[in-house]
């Protein structure tokens, strides 16, 4: 019986104690070997060379060069998936732009509770980031032209979208090019509290529709996208001729809080053939029985393709059980999107 290889990390962080803390912690997972670590990028470099690493974690604030512009001058020449370790902050966004597949937040070192939980997530998205593809930034990533304005009058139409792993990047380069006057958009990228919200705002800040971290109650209107928040569930409640969301807590349902699939079993039964159904890049399912059903309430529902994803996960099983209608590269998406409309 042939035993499969461990995943070769390499850990990077100008704080010694950090650095042995989490080399310490993720090595006792049986599937995880640290083959090196190091200070800072300059070393790091000569670790990748030298041992080849599956996986690096990399700390965002260091001396001599910080881990976002490492990430810039690394990435189109080695690619390689990076689980950014980081305070919280909009540092993170700028690494997973740069090329990092995920992030983890540094606790409070004289929590131990704070540290376990880092360790089992650091754990969890390495063997996440060992699945993923990164050899795209070993070329200049093209999109398609912005599609033009609507003008349909569609207001009563709705897009709901759902992420994971590479999403944040993924739900951008959509976004960006659709028109102001998009139709009302929800939205469930898997993201902890806090950076739900540093998310929606980045976005806002780069895209010509309003994007704002949903509240309870919120309308969903044509040219506003609405980011579900970090640990709550988000669905689609009809208000008169139109649509609000609801916001709660509740337990993780297929893994996760918010589910992409909550919030899609929601717009199947509130909005039918009226709404359009998009999954991207993510490990795991959560979403796939949703936009089976939205698929089964007439409405119109992408998959992103396996080539364009970070990680083939929830939109191949979203695919496999025939709950895609058309699966599209990222760079496609934006113009069939425009003409589901």
């Amino acid at each position: 019986m042939s035993i499969k290889r461990k995943i070769r990390v390499l850990v990077v962080d100008d704080s010694l104690l950090f650095r042995e803390k989490i080399s310490k912690g993720i090595a006792q997972d049986a599937a995880i070997e640290v083959v090196a670590t190091a200070s800072d990028p300059y070393a790091a470099r000569d670790r990748i060379i030298e041992f080849k690493p599956d996986v690096m974690t990399l700390d965002v604030e260091m001396p001599r060069m910080n881990g976002i512009e490492f990430l810039k001058r690394l990435m189109p020449q080695y690619p390689i998936p990076v689980v950014v370790v980081s305070a919280a902050s909009q540092n993170v966004f700028d690494a997973l732009n740069a090329g990092a597949v995920d992030f983890v937040t540094k606790p409070d070192l004289s929590s131990q509770k704070g540290f376990d939980f880092l360790i089992n997530e650091l754990i969890i998205k390495i063997k996440i980031a060992s699945t993923a593809k990164v050899g795209h930034w070993k070329k200049e990533y093209t999109v398609s032209k912005a599609v033009g304005s609507l003008n349909s009058g569609a207001s009563n139409k709705i897009i709901a979208i759902g992420a994971s792993t590479g999403g944040t990047e993924a739900i951008f380069n959509l976004l960006k090019l659709l028109p102001r006057d998009i139709p009302g958009t929800v939205i469930v990228q898997h993201m902890p509290p806090v950076f739900t919200r540093m998310y929606a705002e980045r976005l806002n800040n780069s895209c010509v529709m309003e994007v704002r971290e949903a509240k309870n109650g919120d309308r969903v209107c044509p040219g506003t996208v609405l980011i579900a928040p970090g640990d709550y569930h988000m669905t689609l409640k009809k208000s008169g001729t139109g649509y609000i969301v609801e916001c709660v807590k509740g337990e993780k349902v297929s893994g996760h809080c918010p589910s992409v699939d909550v919030l899609f079993n929601s717009v199947a039964q509130v909005a039918g053939k009226n709404a359009v159904g998009i999954i991207l890049t993510g490990m795991g399912r959560d979403g796939a029985s949703g936009l089976l059903a939205m698929r089964q309430k007439g409405a119109r529902t992408l998959g992103q393709d396996e080539k364009s994803c970070v990680v083939y996960g929830m939109p191949k099983v979203a695919f496999e059980i025939g709950a895609v209608e058309k699966q599209a590269s990222l760079e496609a998406m934006p113009q069939l999107v425009y003409s589901m409309l």
